[in-house]
């Protein structure tokens, strides 16, 4: 799971506190790209831009789940947005939930 967020952010801040936690229960391997580190951002811009080629409808922050983040990576799902815990929990999981084995 990529978290695109800003440090300017305060709902990016605010999830900071247990995103990583909750993905990392789940299962995922999870990687922050703040758009203000340049160098991460650049490695991981064109899966952004893939989803969102202007940015224009992202969310603050935008967590997007692939698979082969590093390689020919597939996008299998996304949540936007600031949430409580346990909703953002729920969320993961129903993505998880929906990506085939392979």
């Amino acid at each position: 799971m990529i978290k695109f967020s800003s440090e300017d952010c305060g709902l990016c801040h605010k999830m900071s506190f247990y995103d990583q936690k909750v993905a990392q229960e789940l299962g995922l391997e999870f990687v922050d790209v703040k758009m203000q580190d340049t160098a991460t951002y650049r490695k991981y811009r064109k899966i952004l831009l893939a989803q969102y080629p202007d940015k224009a409808e992202m969310g603050w922050p935008t967590y997007l789940i692939c698979k082969s983040p590093e390689a020919e990576f597939k996008i299998v799902g996304e949540v936007k947005g600031a949430h409580p815990k346990g909703e953002f929990r729920s969320r993961l999981q129903e993505l998880i939930d929906q990506v085939p084995a392979n």
